[in-house]
């Protein structure tokens, strides 16, 4: 069984993994989906979002953008980082199943995209 988390805004990829309104966590097995699910985001602290999905045993995420230090912290837990996608969530799950899924530069610069988090503001970063 293979478990991945896509950051979701609007049923789209979010540019920015921890700042996403919430997670599609997909289960495969024999390259089927067997189980998805949405989550909301608990928040966007240093080091706790690779902790909270690998405490969900979640083996990749896939998002269209996250800093370097946040890649490290998700290798670390044993989690793949795939950046640089965009789309819808069903076309990703499609390609990431049929190996056609393509990592990009990051999507998402430092500062910018919605607060979402603990306190679940909508607030633009300038």
């Amino acid at each position: 069984m293979e478990k991945i988390a896509i950051a979701v805004d609007n049923n789209q990829v979010s540019a920015h993994f921890g700042r996403c309104p919430s997670f599609t966590i997909i289960e495969l097995q024999d390259q089927k989906v067997v189980n998805q699910e949405m989550i909301p985001n608990p928040g966007h602290r240093t080091g706790f979002l690779p902790k909270f999905l690998a405490e969900k045993d979640v083996h990749t995420i896939i998002c269209g953008g996250m800093g370097r230090r946040a890649i490290d912290l998700f290798n670390e837990k044993g989690i793949k980082a795939i950046v640089g996608v965009s789309g819808g969530i069903d076309e990703v799950i499609t390609k990431y199943i049929k190996g056609q899924l393509e990592e990009d530069d990051s999507l998402c610069q430092p500062g910018s995209g919605k607060g979402y988090g603990i306190e679940k503001e909508d607030r633009h970063h300038k």
